[in-house]
């Protein structure tokens, strides 16, 4: 059982990221501290152990991974590319090789654009719960709009990160949809040189931490 969040930020950066990340599909990795404090939250809340979480954006799986070692009953995984569905798979195995946890049969991956995400009838929409670090939309304007109206459909209550630049572009998208901000952070997030267009070996952005949920 993981004791501590640090010691939660230390097993996600063990995780196997992105080889040769899409710059049109903003593959950024998901920062290993950054993600500690998201996924922290959200069993302080009472938000992971036994409900189904929709990683929407899944990347190679260190959210929805984290989740599924804080107890989640299953983890979907949801990413447009397919070649995400083997590096999950060699971080699922890095997450069996690091706890004595079994997670056959707990979680599945599904390859499809976010917009096209259904999820199956037969699931309770009041156990799910969307977690997500979706495209800041800096390749394709308003893309993390398209994640947020995707969660709204799914979820009661979502948790996500957005560049703090945008948190009033959030603010008025909540007013707009009835959610409330439940939980707000800002924090860092360390960019590193994994494609052509960088310059810097390390760049930080600032970024803002939400938990939103529907006041209706």
């Amino acid at each position: 059982m993981v004791r501590t969040r640090r010691e939660l930020a230390v097993f996600l950066s063990k995780l196997n990221v992105f080889t040769k990340p899409s710059f049109i599909l903003e593959q950024y990795v998901s920062d290993s501290e950054v993600a500690a404090i998201l996924l922290w939250k959200m069993m302080l809340n009472s938000e992971i152990e036994d409900r189904i979480i929709v990683d929407l954006g899944a990347g190679t799986g260190i959210l929805g991974i984290g989740a599924l070692l804080l107890g989640a009953k299953h983890v979907i995984f949801v990413d447009v590319d397919s070649k995400m569905k083997t590096e999950i798979e060699k971080n699922i195995e890095i997450l069996n090789e690091n706890w004595e946890i079994d997670v056959e049969g707990r979680w599945n991956f599904v390859c499809k654009d976010v917009k096209e995400f259904q999820l199956d009838e037969k699931i309770d929409k009041t156990e799910v719960i969307v977690l997500m670090n979706p495209p800041f939309g800096t390749r394709n304007k308003h893309l993390d709009k398209v994640f947020l109206e995707k969660a709204m459909e799914l979820t009661h209550s979502i948790y996500t990160m957005h560049k703090t630049s945008t948190k009033v572009f959030i603010e008025a998208l909540c007013r707009d949809n009835n959610l409330d901000i439940y939980w707000l952070e800002d924090t860092s997030f360390p960019i590193k040189n994994t494609m052509q267009q960088h310059t810097k070996k390390i760049e930080r952005i600032e970024v803002s931490l939400f938990n939103l949920r529907k006041n209706n």
